[in-house]
Parts: C-alpha cells; structure tokens; sequence
C-alpha cells in the first residue's frame, strides 16, 4: 500500500473551509467598511521581509524565539514577517516624498510567529492592521479609539462587551522614575515585569523585582501605584503629565473612549507614547484581544525624516474568540442564493442562460453539473441552503417560461424568461446577503 502525505496542515496554521471562511468573509467585510469610512485607504506588502527591521524595533521575544528566518541563494537573511507595522514604516519612509501627510492606511495580511499553539496563539495568524502618519496631534488617538468602537459596534459588539484600556510611555517612564525611583537605565526591565505583573503571584513578582534589583521599598511603592488606577494620575508630576499624549488625550473628549490603567505596557520596543489593548470583560474570554500605540521613531529606521505613527493591529484568533464568547458570529452563507434546475439532462444549457441572467442580477447561481433526478436536487439545493429554485422543464422552455420556487415559503410561480430576474428578486426579499454586495 502506498504512503500518503500527511492531510493536516502544519501545527498552529489553519485550514479554513468554505462555510468558515463564509462566517469570516462576513466579519471582515463589516471592519473594511468602517475603517474605509474614516478615510482609511487600503495597502499591501511583501511576506518576506529583511530579518534586522524586526531585530531592531520589534522587542526580544520577537526577535530571538518568534522569528522564522531563512537565508537566500544570495546570502540575505530574510524573515515570514511577525507584524505589520515595521513593513508599513519602511513604505512610508521609501514614499514620504510622494505622500501628502497625514496619511491614514490600513490592511490585511497574514504573519507568522513561532509560538507554542493554544487558545488565542497560532503560528499563522490574519490581522488587520490601520495607522496613521505624519501628525503628533491627540486627535488621531482620539480618531482611532473612535474607530475602535465603531469596529466592535458593526460585528455586534455592545460597550459592556468589552474595554479599551490605555496607558502612556511617558507617563509610565515618570512614574517609574520619579514615584517608584527606579535608575533610567532599569525602566525597561520594570516595564517588562509589569507587563507580566497579572500572570504571576506575588511571592513571584517579589522575587523577580529583587532579581532586577529593585529593592523592597520600590516594590512596595510601585505596587501601590499600579494599584491606584486612574487616581494615580492625579499624583503624576505635572511636568510628566504635560509630556504624555495620552494625558491630552484624557483631557478632552478622549475621556469617554478608554480607561486608563498603568498595567497595559505592551512588549514591543517602538512605541513611544501611548499603548492601549481592548480586553474581553466576559469572564469565560477574560483577555487582551488586540492593541496598538504611538510610535515616533520607527520611520527613522530608514530614513532622517520625524513622521510619527499611531495605529493598531487587529487578529483574527482573539477577534473570533471573542465573537464565539458572546454569540455574535454571522451564520454562513449559503453555497448559492438560487439553484437554477433542468427537469432533463438535455435542458442543461438552457438552464445555464437562466443562470448567466441571474448571475447578472447579482445573484449567486448555480447549475447542477450532472444529471439528477429532479426530487434529488432540489433536496440538495435545500440542504445546502439555496433560498430559491428555478425549475427549467421541456414543456415550460417551449413557452419561454420557467417555474420559480421559494424554498422557505414554498411558494411558486410560472414566469417568462425574461421576468424570471424579477421574479427570484421577489422570492428573496429584493436584498442580496451581506458582503455579497
């Protein structure tokens, strides 16, 4: 007996069968119309990218455990990219003379990360990433955090679902230093701990500060900052206040669309001001889902030009988690809106004109390609959701009529040929499905 090639996909990627990738279609044709509303325009860009743009920005974890990398016929190390934003900074850089600033960008690309596949982590994963450069204004973040909710509000999303909370670079290098009194050169190590402060116990903490060399005094006073919530920025110096976007951000209409919490750091090495996540509050999926932040220096990895950033990156793994918690997944869609029939196999081409007017129409249409018996197909076409029928018989073509039914109502009706559009269009309440537009 012959050896066969394995049938599963490689571990942590996916296969995506028709009726999921129905349900995702759906999903992401929603997020593309928002975002387009804001004045977002969509862009691509390659999969492979040079290895040392995530080495540079993108943070350790990434960099030296996450990364596939490979080695051309030339000698270049290359990289599956892991994220979005470096590549986007690299077009903005190789094309700031040719765009007129602020721009405002988004797309949807498939990343790669070596990690070990659970609940919410893959190895390949889709995100939809949106970014705007060339403004240091506090109304992009306040655009943005708009767009958030507007996003979450098209997939079914109601604000008790879930929250966005926001913290500041800034504000955290000057709680930090200023506050805790932790030395310049250590705030990175503390900001790492706290970005793992919620998935280890206190003893654990305790010693892993100890081992950073923060001694039990800091501790203490940094774990009664942390702990202080949005009171604690009535203690941050003004002068630090006055540094942070997100505080301006706070001060304004900003207020309403996120919640400050001094524990959302985010690991990646570029951002430079304000980092925010979008949590799940339902406690079944009680998790970060996606986030972003401001970025002011990223750009000048390949070029002298300041054109700051600010964006997010959005994935599907936690993006579905979500929607699966809170029951809010469309339904499929069906293979086809309309089934078009021949009663006789020799009626088949007959059946397909019918089809090709329908397909004109807009709706989605098919043929049965072989000859069944009439009952079968129409069970098929039921079974496969179609919503209507169009029955092509020998004596009705030689009127030039054919016989529509609703599958639902079970209602039909002997049309001509050339009213049978209208006639489907009847059947199915004159509206094709969404994302079928």
């Amino acid at each position: 007996m012959s050896q066969h090639l394995p049938t599963s996909p490689y571990r942590g990627t996916r296969d995506f069968l028709p009726a999921e990738m129905s349900v995702r279609t759906q999903v992401f044709h929603r997020l593309y119309e928002v975002i387009e509303r804001y004045g977002f325009a969509r862009y691509d860009g390659p999969i492979l990218e040079s290895a040392e743009i995530y080495e540079a920005k993108s943070g350790q974890e990434i960099a030296d455990l996450q990364l596939y990398t490979l080695t051309d016929r030339g000698g270049r190390r290359l990289a599956l990219r892991p994220e979005m934003t470096p590549s986007v900074a690299r077009m903005i850089a190789a094309n700031a003379n040719k765009l007129q600033f602020p721009v405002r960008w988004y797309c949807h690309v498939n990343c790669h990360r070596y990690e070990r596949p659970q609940r919410g982590r893959v190895r390949e994963h889709w995100q939809i990433n949106v970014d705007t450069f060339g403004s240091a204004s506090p109304n992009v973040e306040i655009e943005i955090f708009e767009l958030i909710h507007d996003m979450m509000a098209a997939l079914g999303a109601s604000r008790d679902m879930y929250v966005v909370r926001a913290s500041d670079r800034v504000l955290l290098d000057g709680i930090l230093t200023e506050m805790v009194g932790i030395p310049a050169e250590k705030v990175k190590t503390v900001a790492a701990l706290i970005d793992r402060w919620d998935k280890y116990p206190h003893e654990q903490l305790l010693e892993e500060a100890a081992g950073i060399g923060v001694s039990p005094a800091q501790f203490d006073r940094l774990e009664e900052a942390l702990s202080a919530g949005e009171k604690l920025l009535e203690a941050i110096p003004a002068d630090v206040m006055q540094r942070s976007q997100l505080a301006k951000v706070l001060d304004g209409p900003g207020r309403e669309l996120v919640t400050f919490d001094p524990f959302i750091v985010r690991g990646l090495a570029y951002y430079t001001s304000t980092v925010f996540e979008v949590f799940d509050r339902h406690p079944a999926n009680s998790r970060a889902l996606f986030g972003g932040g401001r970025y002011s220096d990223l750009v000048n990895l390949f070029s002298d030009a300041q054109i700051p950033g600010f964006g997010f990156g959005m994935g599907d793994v936690t993006l579905f988690d979500f929607l699966e918690t809170h029951g809010i997944l469309p339904e499929p869609l069906p293979e086809a809106d309309v089934v078009v029939i021949p009663s006789q196999a020799d009626l088949y081409e007959q059946a397909a004109s019918v089809a090709r007017i329908l397909r004109g129409s807009g709706w989605r249409t098919s043929v049965p390609l072989e000859p069944r018996k009439l009952g079968k197909e129409i069970s098929r076409a039921d079974k496969t959701g179609a919503r209507a029928i169009v029955i092509v018989g020998p004596s009705d073509w030689a009127a030039g009529n054919v016989v529509v039914r609703g599958m639902a109502s079970g209602d039909q009706q002997t049309v001509t040929v050339d009213a049978v559009a209208t006639a489907v269009a009847a059947q199915l309440d004159a509206r094709a499905p969404e994302g079928q537009q």
